[in-house]
Parts: structure tokens; C-alpha cells; sequence
């Protein structure tokens, strides 16, 4: 992720939760690290106590374990793997993952269906419905339908004991639904794709600029500035723009844009990078 120091708007990149005397982490810290974030692969590690989970693994099963073990984090350890639509940059990692390590995989019914070629046989299974809650362990999983070109695609809350992380990536606009979601959450994980600037004369061919830009694409700095601020509240502490493309946006077009309107209400603002995992970010 991008460093502090790498531009002006940008502050630290973790967030402690302490305890009342303020030395130790509290056990109930959630945890969060972008393990990729882009057209090339997607995947997002989440933890609470003794419950992990990934969110998508759109990169070989190979590489995810080897950025898991950059951050110390065992596959071993993942209690399930929950998929948000059938993209291949979303699920290229998903099948070898649940197979070695027998890491049950929750999904809905249709990108089941759209995604089973490229997924192969899974040894554990469970189907979800958007707007239907499911709990893994200690956390409880709230997927809701978003606008993307995709079979049925699920943005996600995760929580516990009333705090709860917001992942809103791939969709191409943010609906009434998805922003009464996002209100409550202490950290969020918000798609900031392109600059339409950007987009407009960079080398996309019309078509491909024209999907980007649709109901069904994905959402610029700006629509990620809007939505951001229709959900601030004084909880938000974090939040991690995410699948910035590498050809029509940078970091710095994304914090800009996105941080321009803050004032009062400040969060941490992150931006997950495509080649490398994140730092660990503690909730």
C-alpha cells in the first residue's frame, strides 16, 4: 500500500484498537489486509480472534499463500473463502485454495453456476443469497446485491459485536441499498477504479471505456467520493481505496480526488496496490 509519506492527504496506515489503558490490542480488534487489489487479481484477508476469511482469490492459489506468509498468515488458518462474483480476477485461486487446504467456500447459487468451469470440483460448499445473513465462527457475513456485469454479483458487511467492516468493490454505480449498508461501519473497502480523465484518452478501445464507464462497470474517484461521503460518520475510522486500475488511475489521482472534501470527519485513507500485499490494518 502506499505509504504516508507518499502524499500529503495521507495519513498513518494502521489503526490500533486499545484497550482502556492504552498499551495492548484488544481482542476484539478485526483485521484486515488487502492481499491484491485490480484487474489482475483480487483478494482480501479478514480476521477476528480465531475466525479468518478470505474474500475472493483471484490470484493463483500459489501466490495468495505466498502473500499470506509475507504478513504472517497461514491458509491453514482460513476458515472459508467467500466469493463476490465469477470474474476470473476474482476467483483464479479459489478452487486450488479449497482443495489442498479443504477451506469450505461460500457462494451464491448463480455464480456458482457462472464460475464452475474455472473453480473445478470443491471438497465443502455453501450457497448464500444476497440479503441473507450467514455466520463463519464469530463472524456474521451480510452480502448485498450491487450493479456489475456479472451473474450475481455481492458486496459484503462482516462484522461482530456491533462493528463492522464494508467492502463495496466492482460495481458500477452506488444505489440507495448499497449506501444504507455502508452507513454503520468502522472501515470500509471502497472501489476507486478510474480518472475519467484518465480513461477518456488512455488506450482502452471505445468499447472497453464505455464498460468501464457503465451502470455495470466500475466506479471512478469521484463516484468513490460521493459514496464515501453520503456514509461518513465519526466510527469510520479506515478507509482502503480499492482496484485502482493501473492504466487509467494512480494513488495520487484516487487520494486526491477521494480526500479532496473531508473535513471534520477524517479517516485513514489507504490505497491497496495490484503487486504486493498490504500492510496488516487493525480495527
Amino acid at each position: 500500500m502506499i505509504k504516508p509519506h507518499d502524499h500529503p492527504r495521507y495519513r498513518k496506515t494502521v489503526v490500533s484498537a486499545v484497550d482502556n489503558s492504552g498499551d495492548d490490542i484488544v481482542d476484539d480488534a478485526i483485521r484486515i489486509c488487502m492481499l491484491a487489489s485490480g484487474s489482475k487479481g483480487n483478494s482480501i484477508y479478514i480476521s477476528h480472534r480465531n475466525t479468518a476469511v478470505l474474500i475472493d482469490a483471484g490470484l493463483s492459489g500459489v501466490e495468495i499463500e505466498r502473500r499470506m506468509a509475507s504478513r504472517q498468515i497461514s491458509a491453514g488458518d482460513i476458515d472459508a473463502i467467500i466469493v463476490s462474483h465469477e470474474h476470473a480476477d476474482h476467483i483464479q485461486g479459489v478452487g486450488v485454495l479449497g482443495r489442498k487446504h479443504g477451506i469450505p467456500v461460500h457462494i451464491s447459487s448463480p455464480t456458482r453456476q457462472n464460475a464452475q468451469d474455472r473453480l473445478g470440483h470443491l471438497p465443502s460448499v455453501a450457497v448464500f443469497s444476497c440479503g441473507g445473513a450467514f455466520c463463519i465462527k464469530d463472524l456474521v457475513i451480510r452480502p448485498f446485491s450491487i450493479s456489475h456485469d456479472a451473474a450475481d454479483p455481492a458486496g459484503f458487511i462482516i462484522g461482530c459485536n456491533g462493528r463492522q467492516i464494508g467492502i463495496a468493490t466492482d460495481l458500477g454505480i452506488h444505489t440507495a441499498m448499497v449506501r444504507q449498508h455502508l452507513k454503520n461501519c468502522c472501515g470500509l473497502i471502497l472501489e476507486a477504479n478510474h480518472d475519467p480523465q484518465l480513461l477518456e484518452h488512455g488506450p482502452y478501445p471505445w468499447p472497453l471505456k464505455q464498460r468501464v464507464k457503465s451502470r455495470t462497470g466500475h466506479l471512478s474517484n469521484e463516484s468513490a467520493r460521493d459514496l464515501l461521503m453520503e456514509v461518513l460518520h465519526d466510527g469510520l475510522t479506515h478507509v482502503i481505496l480499492a482496484h485502482l486500475s493501473e492504466t487509467n488511475n494512480t494513488p495520487e489521482h484516487a487520494l486526491t480526488a477521494v480526500s479532496g472534501q473531508l473535513n471534520r470527519h477524517r479517516p485513514e485513507l489507504t490505497v491497496a496496490l495490484q503487486h504486493a500485499a498490504g500492510e496488516m490494518i487493525t480495527l
